[in-house]
C-alpha cells in the first residue's frame, strides 16, 4: 500500500445535462478550473448509447483487451471516481459507475464515454496538498496513480 495525507479544499456541484458526456465533461472542469487532486460523485441518468468497461477478457494476459458493454437503455447511475493528472499534468478522471435498469445492473468503468440522460449531478471534492499524478504501467498500460 502507498499512501499520502491531503486536505479538502474547494468544493464544486456540477448539473451535467443531455448531451453532456462523462468523463469529458469532468475532465474539461477540472482542466478549466485547475483541479489537480480531487474524489468526484456522479449521480443521474444515463444515455442508452452509453458505455463501460466491464472487465478484461481474460484474468491474465500479456495484453489487458477490455470487454466493453454498451448499455443498451436509459439507466440510473451513480458512480464515484479520482482526479489526478497524468505525467504532462493533464487531468485524467478514473470512474467506476453503477448503472440500473428494471431491476437490473451494470458496473464498470466510464472512460468509454457516459452520455448524461435528462440530468447528472456532480461533486468535485478538491483535494489540496497531494502531489500525487498517474504514470503509464507498460505492462498493463494503465495509468496508475503514483505518489
Amino acid at each position: 500500500m502507498r499512501y499520502n495525507e491531503g486536505n479538502v479544499g474547494r468544493i464544486f456541484t456540477l448539473r451535467l445535462e443531455s448531451g453532456d458526456r462523462l468523463p469529458d465533461s469532468v475532465v474539461d472542469f477540472a482542466r478549466d478550473h485547475k483541479v489537480r487532486s480531487a474524489m468526484v460523485m456522479y449521480v443521474g441518468g444515463a444515455e442508452a448509447t452509453s458505455r463501460l468497461v466491464v472487465g478484461p477478457e481474460e484474468n491474465r494476459g500479456e495484453d489487458v483487451i477490455p470487454l466493453v458493454h454498451a448499455l443498451g437503455g436509459i439507466c440510473e447511475m451513480v458512480a464515484m471516481g479520482t482526479i489526478f493528472p497524468d505525467e504532462e499534468g493533464n487531468p485524467v478522471l478514473h470512474m467506476h459507475a453503477a448503472a440500473g435498469r428494471d431491476g437490473g445492473a451494470t458496473v464498470g468503468c466510464v472512460r468509454p464515454g457516459v452520455d448524461v440522460w435528462l440530468v447528472g449531478e456532480v461533486i468535485i471534492l478538491e483535494i489540496e496538498g497531494i502531489e500525487g499524478f498517474r504514470k503509464k504501467d507498460p505492462k498493463t498500460g494503465f495509468q496508475l496513480l503514483q505518489f
